[in-house]
């Protein structure tokens, strides 16, 4: 049985959002200068936003369906329970054809 999260207040959910679009501005501040920093800010932005917003949730659905190798790395590195859910499903599904395919 999944577990509930408890519901953000509305006040942190919005202070979220707001940072992770600050983050996403300064990658694109940072994207000229030397170094890998835009590409870390820009991962914490999209982290933050799409953990606060359910319209982020469902772009990036509609993105992960178009490209899923894509959407699928992202979720990883986010530890979301979907990712480790299909993992797991995609891993049992590995060892069932296996033992199939050897008797």
């Amino acid at each position: 049985m999944p577990t509930v999260k408890p519901a953000r207040h509305p006040v942190m959910r919005v202070a979220q959002l707001s940072l992770g679009g600050v983050l996403i501005v300064g990658a694109g501040v940072m994207g000229p200068l030397p170094g890998p920093g835009g590409v870390f800010l820009f991962a914490g932005g999209m982290i933050l936003i799409l953990r606060n917003s359910h319209r982020a949730k469902l772009k990036w659905a509609r993105l992960k369906r178009r490209w899923p190798r894509a959407g699928g790395m992202v979720d990883r590195v986010m530890r979301r329970q979907s990712a480790l859910r299909r993992r797991a499903r995609a891993k049992a599904a590995a060892t069932a054809a296996k033992r199939v395919a050897v008797d």
